[in-house]
């Protein structure tokens, strides 16, 4: 009795796993895990696969829910007992070890001409490990300041536009200047300080990573890459003009106090918009301005979100034709409205709708030109280093337990050991 229950469990087990396949009436079933969370987006995005079931009926596309909090370890985990979806929504960032590992579908002679000569170069550099393409970059976050517009009218201080931003010395001194007591000119959010510190050091020309004629990767803490760390550093132990418990937080857990009158700006993901909009106290006036500008501009990296095919999908022709439906121009709008991020797409982005002042989708847009691939986007064992190294590293540095010094040294020499390990 125990060794048919043990059968028929193995045989429900594999009816329900792994990737699509075809019904005994032939059409065939595609499950797409997408990590959609807002309810605009999760609307959305739902939306179009039903729009896509309705005018595919041999190919159907099944909705899977998946969460940014736990992808890379439940990718894994699926990758490695067969299970994968067959149509994979991530992050550019996290890519890396699944494409190398085979996990990921090579998607180079796949793809709508149209959908591939719409993204910038820039864009597929993201998703593009040795010669083939693992993913489709089709939403991007830059980072702005969400200001506190009556604080910043009634102080006199010069507005930062995309055309004239704030140099990092500038925002120093606007920030001390809005400063006082129980006031702070500035809440960074550090909770998880590598993304933003490595992001935004691009526009000081920042690199930190560096790729040898070898192709080994090594760790360089050099002068550009200081500038963006050492200016929150002395905005917080310095000039105490940044406010030091938000070193700690999100982004969400900043806006209690940014609505309450004691932080002037918070730097944050243009997403967080959506939760300004519905959370704010009726009449408080806020503005998104451009992130300050550095010797590189208003450089920025970035981690577009993606969408992949796996490599055991036995479909993979049918999964790039919906990867090619659900990104469309007129659609890939429809997902970064829902997102409130930007799209990649050329087209898309000239779209009337992200290019209207309210909510600030005006200064977000103008940034799109200026964001180039996140530094650490090829870097095998990139997600060891964060962890393991560059988070603790960082979130010491920034609370005064250790100085510069030691930030470079634990960075170069513990961060080139753990990738060391990933370049044998």
């Amino acid at each position: 009795m125990r060794a048919r229950l043990s059968a028929l469990v193995l045989l429900l087990l594999l009816a329900g796993c792994s990737s699509g396949g075809t019904r005994d009436d032939g059409r065939i079933t595609l499950r797409f895990q997408s990590l959609a969370w807002q309810q605009e987006s999760v609307e959305a995005t739902r939306e179009l696969v039903a729009e896509w079931n309705a005018t595919h009926p041999d190919v159907r596309v099944e909705y899977v829910q998946g969460s940014w909090d736990s992808v890379h370890d439940q990718l894994l985990t699926a990758f490695e007992g067969g299970e994968a979806p067959d149509v994979i929504h991530d992050a550019s960032d996290d890519l890396a070890d699944f494409a190398h590992g085979g996990y990921l579908a090579d998607l180079t002679g796949l793809l709508p001409a149209g959908l591939k000569s719409d993204i910038p170069q820039r864009s597929w550099q993201t998703t593009t490990f040795g010669d083939g393409v693992y993913g489709v970059p089709f939403l991007q976050e830059p980072r702005v300041l969400v200001a506190n517009a009556t604080w910043l009218r009634k102080s006199g201080v010069r507005i930062p536009t995309p055309e004239m931003p704030w140099s990092w010395d500038e925002f120093r001194r606007i920030t001390g200047r809005l400063s006082g007591p129980g006031k702070y000119g500035v809440a960074w959010p550090l909770k998880e300080p590598v993304s933003a510190t490595l992001n935004l050091s691009l526009s000081a020309g920042g690199q930190l990573f560096h790729r040898g004629a070898d192709g080994r990767v090594t760790v360089r803490f050099e002068a550009a890459d200081q500038v963006v760390p050492r200016t929150i550093a002395r905005q917080v132990g310095t000039d105490r003009s940044a406010s030091p418990t938000t070193l700690g937080s999100g982004g969400s857990d900043t806006l209690p106090g940014f609505f309450g009158g004691r932080y002037a700006m918070v730097p944050l993901g243009f997403s967080y918009r959506q939760q300004i909009v519905q959370q704010a106290p009726e009449g408080f006036d806020w503005q998104v301005l451009p992130a300050p500008a550095g010797a590189a501009g208003l450089a920025q990296g970035v981690s577009p979100q993606t969408l992949s095919i796996a490599e055991d999908c036995p479909h993979k022709e049918e999964a790039a034709a919906f990867l090619g439906f659900l990104l469309r121009p007129e659609n890939m709008v429809r997902l970064a409205l829902g997102d409130w991020m930007l799209p990649t797409g050329t087209r898309a982005l000239r779209d009337p709708a992200l290019h209207t002042d309210r909510h600030g989708w005006a200064t977000g847009t103008a940034l799109a030109a200026h964001l180039r691939p996140a530094p650490a986007q090829t870097v095998r064992g990139y997600p060891e280093w964060k962890d393991k190294v560059a988070t603790p590293a960082l979130q010491e540095y920034y609370s005064g337990a250790i100085g510069l010094g030691a930030l470079r040294e634990r960075l170069e020499k513990d961060g080139n050991l753990v990738l060391a390990r990933y370049q044998r």
